[in-house]
């Protein structure tokens, strides 16, 4: 099994930053691709940004690409989502989650593993 936990999420005006982590334990071996994913009230969930954890590959969604970067510090099992110039259609609880296997994908439905999410919100 593996845990997923995020933390950094909170409150922040549009144009702020903040940097989403998610620290990652249990059977955390092989390979394995981490992804963020979020989910605005009332809407489905949708992909944000994936990379393999060697952290050689990496894929974001159109709406947050040139803002978001996805990284990993693998000394410390934990990935993150740096976010830059933040609007309030960024509002949204954000899920960390991990997939057992090399390539990375932006369906949901790959994913093995999941946090509890952290809520984000961008006031205008």
């Amino acid at each position: 099994q593996v845990q997923l936990v995020e933390s950094g999420g909170g409150l922040v005006q549009a144009g702020g930053s903040l940097r989403l982590s998610c620290a990652a334990s249990g059977r955390t071996f092989g390979s394995y691709v981490m992804g963020w994913f979020r989910q605005a009230s009332g809407k489905e969930r949708e992909f944000v940004a994936t990379m393999r954890w060697t952290g050689s590959t990496s894929y974001y969604a159109d709406s947050v690409k040139g803002r978001f970067t996805i990284s990993r510090d693998n000394a410390k099992n934990t990935v993150y989502l740096q976010m830059n110039s933040l609007t309030p259609e960024d509002t949204a609880v954000y899920y960390c989650a991990l997939r057992r296997g090399w390539e990375p994908t932006m369906s949901l439905h790959d994913y093995d593993y999941w946090g509890q999410g952290t809520q984000v919100t961008v006031s205008s």
